[in-house]
């Protein structure tokens, strides 16, 4: 975790008295349930509850401790008993370590998923309002980085908000997926401990049994979760790409808001860089890096060894700590994109017409000639205006074999701009419901 790329509210979630707490939350619903079955004395239960409520878990002391027993979670509850006196010998009656690790970890996971959802919920307001502002802003769409046809710069947002939409439904699967509890004892077998108590602390703890834990939560569920991640950050990184585009000083449809006062370089006092959008970039290469290990811990030595622990460690916070940054980051990108419509025009004008290339091959098409001698007639004509040798429309009226199929009104209707753009609404009505 880089202090740079976090925000306060993700840190929290993964701080060491986030984590004792939830472990001693685990450890006291577990304790209540056994008392419910009869196990364990329930005054034994309500010490616990009422002695380590009130405590401030001391990580330096629990730190200590494992230094000397080489063991977490020993620590943590040689900590408790301190705290708790001796009624904490009922503390962790038939559990092991791993249903107190990845219990603790999923619900870490699911207060993660929980700010991303809302993370991509403000970007998807954004991109909804910008993509509205722009709904009818004619832009060039391109291809292969070259010019193609015309569409809307609204379209490029309706586009960026359909896919984090669709982000945001992985983001709810991946959480549903992950919030499963473990508390079956040792090879998860429930023989020291009744699955009735998995049940309470599962309910309890917002969470659902893990139906066969074998020890510990079967990985495939986080393999899932830290994809699901990496897939959003794909997400980010297209979009922010788009940006860096569009801001070239030879392109200039957008650019990152230029706040006063800030400088865009050491040496060169007029540079504007895209400096949000490329770190999103790199941001987003790091979410990814975190998908492969967490594949890789799916296939663990029988019923569990310990080989994804010190993965999960960096990779659990990392992953959604980055992510949330980058999230926030990209909102206010667009929130704040500075957008240019007369450059938009003036590119869409630059290849002298040859953007409706596509509509004169169709009407040729339509007056009886072949889609090969179509195809050679707008390519023979298009390609002197790539050499700045004219425009296409007075090439196109100046070609015999041209005219002999379309008159000058009819080549000069399909050089109608409004022609590529009578859709738009159908796509804003698929995408945000509204036209």
């Amino acid at each position: 975790m880089v202090p740079r790329y976090s925000r306060p509210a993700m840190t929290a979630i993964w701080s060491p008295e986030t984590k004792f707490r939830i472990w001693f939350e685990i450890e006291a619903h577990a304790t209540t349930a056994l008392a419910e079955l009869g196990v364990v004395p329930e005054e034994a239960a309500r010490t616990v509850w009422e002695k380590g409520s009130q405590a401030v878990f001391d990580v330096e002391r629990i730190d200590a401790i494992e230094r000397e027993v080489k063991h977490d979670v020993i620590a943590f509850l040689t900590h408790l008993s301190e705290i708790v006196g001796p009624e904490a010998r009922f503390v962790h009656q038939g559990m092991t370590s791993s249903d107190v690790l990845d219990t603790c970890l999923n619900v870490q996971l699911t207060r993660a998923a929980d700010i991303l959802i809302a993370d991509i919920d403000a970007l998807l307001a954004a991109l909804k309002r910008r993509a509205f502002e722009h709904k009818s802003t004619p832009t060039i769409g391109r291809s292969h980085g070259i010019h193609a046809e015309p569409t809307t710069f609204g379209v490029k947002l309706a586009q960026a908000y359909a896919e984090f939409d669709r982000c945001r439904e992985r983001m709810v699967a991946a959480r549903r997926e992950i919030a499963t509890c473990a508390i079956s004892g040792a090879v998860g077998t429930y023989a020291n401990i009744d699955p009735r108590v998995e049940e309470y602390v599962a309910r309890k703890m917002e969470l659902a049994p893990e139906p066969v834990s074998t020890q510990v939560v079967p990985r495939d569920r986080h393999a899932m979760f830290f994809a699901t991640l990496a897939v959003v950050a794909s997400s980010i990184e297209r979009l922010a790409t788009e940006v860096r585009h569009l801001q070239r000083t030879e392109v200039l449809e957008a650019e990152e808001f230029f706040s006063e006062g800030q400088k865009g370089s050491s040496a060169m006092p007029h540079k504007r860089n895209p400096v949000l959008t490329e770190n999103l970039t790199g941001l987003a290469r790091m979410v990814r890096a975190y998908c492969i290990p967490a594949m890789e811990n799916v296939a663990l030595w029988h019923e569990r060894d310990i080989s994804h622990s010190s993965v999960e460690r960096m990779i659990g916070p990392d992953a959604t700590i980055t992510l949330d940054f980058a999230l926030a980051r990209l909102t206010g990108v667009i929130d704040k994109l500075v957008v240019y419509p007369e450059n938009m025009q003036k590119n869409l004008d630059r290849l002298g017409g040859l953007i409706h290339s596509q509509r004169v091959l169709l009407a040729l098409t339509q007056k009886g000639a072949s889609r090969e001698d179509a195809y050679r007639l707008v390519q023979r004509n298009a390609m002197p205006v790539w050499r700045g040798q004219g425009d296409f429309l007075t090439l196109l009226k100046a070609d015999p074999e041209v005219r002999a199929r379309l008159s000058g009104e009819e080549l000069e209707a399909l050089f109608d701009l409004g022609y590529h753009l009578k859709h738009v609404d159908t796509i804003f009505r698929r995408v945000f419901g509204t036209a």
